[in-house]
Formats: structure tokens, sequence, C-alpha cells
């Protein structure tokens, strides 16, 4: 995730003193509590994006900074083993069918394909300049990664592109729900909506007034969008069909968003050092509370199959890196 804009919100975020912004609950019990610390030995800088195996229990992560990724079992909190070598490790997926892991890399453009037993090599794909974020369509086992500008839509099984969608920024958090993918477009300072089977944008939806939005949620039951701005720190629910409903202050330089459908809430990673949880009563959600972590930690995962949301917090001072195991509470 090099683009110009993520750099430029990072420093305005710190400059104004957004990263100490804080949706605080009002009232009630904390929504998550701290599990458990799984340390990273050995890693340095920046922790970019996450991907599971939640029948094996396994955690892989883009250790960015380090040029890796890293391999977890959750069950004993140990490393199963590092790729290394890997020029900038942004974009991680999990492809249940093959068992095996895609990793994305901004220095060189790559989509590599690894075994997820031993992280053997076994394929790879040229894409383009800054190869970027990872998801795996569930129902088609395909790829969607985001680089350049454009959307790609792989073939796991064969490696090779299907499609391409072009963009006219480079896009930075997306889902899709089979048909369509909803794409931030920080640089444009728009949300676009692609359709998939033809691989073009069909439309693009106006920033509502905040700027740099950067991670995005899809809540397919109730057809609503989470796009987390950075200036100022901003979540922002869309409908599907691209009308801004409600707009409510967050924790701040957000990298990560999602729906935990069962309990009607959303969880925003923010590098300012907190989780902030939002909750549905009625058409509208509410902050409820939030969670300390660490300055940086702006990445994560939920898993609803494990119900646990795990925060990748960096090596701060004398604390190393390491995954923060978060349990959500009723």
């Amino acid at each position: 995730m090099r683009a110009p804009a993520r750099r430029l919100a990072t420093l305005l975020a710190a400059t104004l003193g957004l990263w100490a912004c804080d949706a605080r609950s009002t009232a009630g019990p904390p929504r998550l509590v701290l599990e458990r610390t799984i340390p990273l030995a050995g890693v340095a800088g920046r922790i970019d994006h996450l991907a599971i195996d939640p029948r094996r229990r396994r955690l892989f992560v883009a250790e960015l900074g380090n040029g890796t990724v890293e391999a977890v079992d959750l069950a004993n909190g140990r490393s199963l083993g590092r790729i290394s070598g890997l020029r900038e490790p942004q974009g991680v997926g999990y492809l249940p069918r093959r068992d095996e892991i895609t990793v994305a890399t901004g220095g060189d453009g790559m989509l590599r394909f690894y075994r997820a037993t031993d992280l053997a090599k076994v394929g790879e794909l040229k894409l383009g300049d800054d190869a970027d974020d990872v998801r795996v369509d569930d129902a088609t086992g395909h790829v969607l990664v985001g680089y350049g500008h454009a959307l790609a839509l792989i073939d796991p099984a064969t490696r090779t592109l299907v499609r391409r969608a072009p963009l006219p920024a480079h896009p930075e958090g997306f889902e899709s729900d089979g048909d369509r993918a909803y794409v931030n477009l920080p640089d444009a300072g728009s949300i676009a909506v692609v359709d998939l089977a033809q691989g073009r944008a069909l439309a693009q939806w106006p920033n509502p007034g905040p700027h740099f939005n950067f991670p995005l949620a899809l809540d397919h039951a109730a057809e609503r969008i989470a796009s987390v701005y950075r200036l100022p720190a901003k979540l922002v629910l869309f409908s599907t069909t691209g009308v801004a409903v409600q707009k409510l202050d967050s924790c701040g330089d957000a990298d990560d968003v999602f729906f935990d459908a069962g309990r009607r809430r959303l969880y925003v990673v923010c590098g300012g050092g907190s989780v902030a949880v939002f909750e549905r009563t009625g058409a509208a959600y509410l902050p409820t509370g939030s969670i300390k972590t660490r300055s940086g930690a702006r990445t994560g995962l939920f898993s609803p199959e494990l119900d646990r949301l795990f925060v990748a917090a960096r090596a701060h001072g004398s604390e190393p890196a390491a995954i923060l195991v978060l349990r959500p509470v009723p």
C-alpha cells in the first residue's frame, strides 16, 4: 500500500492529532477483551494484512517491513515457518479448496502461490505496479487483487488472469458480493462499483465530505457498506445503491473494518492504538466502546468461524511485534 494518499493521510492524521481520536462508550461493559498475545519473533516494521485457515487454525501474516509472510499455529501460538525474500508483502489470502495461500507483493507487482502445509512456492503471476489487497471469493474460489489502477480476477487453478477491471485510481479496501465489487479509491475521492463479469466500473460514489477512505466492509444481509475515512476520522455507512445513510466519529488511522453479523456489530481497527466498536440498533449503528491496542496496530482480521478478532501489532519500544487476539463479549 504505497499510494501517495496513504502517506499523506498518515502524516495529516499525526499532525492533527487524529490518532488520539477514540469512539468511546457512554455506558455498558466492553465489547472486546484481550484474550491472549502471540509474539512474532524478529519482526520489525509495518505489518500488513492477514488471512486465516479456520479449520486448521492457521493465521497467515504479511510482515511487510520484514519482507516475510509468517504462518502461525493459533492452537499453541507458535510459528509454523516464514516465506522470506519478498518485496513488500501486502495482501494475503487463503484458498481452502486448494489449501494454498496467495501473496501480493507491492515492490515487484507479483502474485505468488504457496502450499499452506509447508509454504513451498507452487506458482506466480505478474500483475503490475503495487499489487496490494487480496480477497478470495467463497462462491467461485477466484482471487481478487487490487493493483495499479485496476482490480484483477484470478483463477487459482490455472494461476491466470481471468479479467481486469480498470479503475481511475489505485484501489484500497474492497469487498465483493460475487457479482459486484465495492472499491475504495482514496486518490479519486470516491467508492467504485465494479461489475466483475464485465470487468468494468459501473459507478463512482463521491465521498460525502471526509477524505482518505481506506478500509471497507460489506454486510450482505443488511445491504450496507462501511467505509472508514482518515481525514477527519469518520465511519460512513452506505446503502448498496450509494446513499450515505449514516456518518459517525471513529478512531484515527484506520486500515481495517469488519462486520460481526451475528452480534450486529462493526469493528474498526486503527493505528491510533484502538479498535472502535459500533452496534446496530434498528437501522442505525451507535458507538459502544473501544479497546486499547498499540500505536501503529491498524490491520487485523475478524474470523466468524473462530469468533475472534486478530490485530497485528508492530514492534513498539520494548514490546515485540505480536498478534493480539481479541474475544467479543456479548
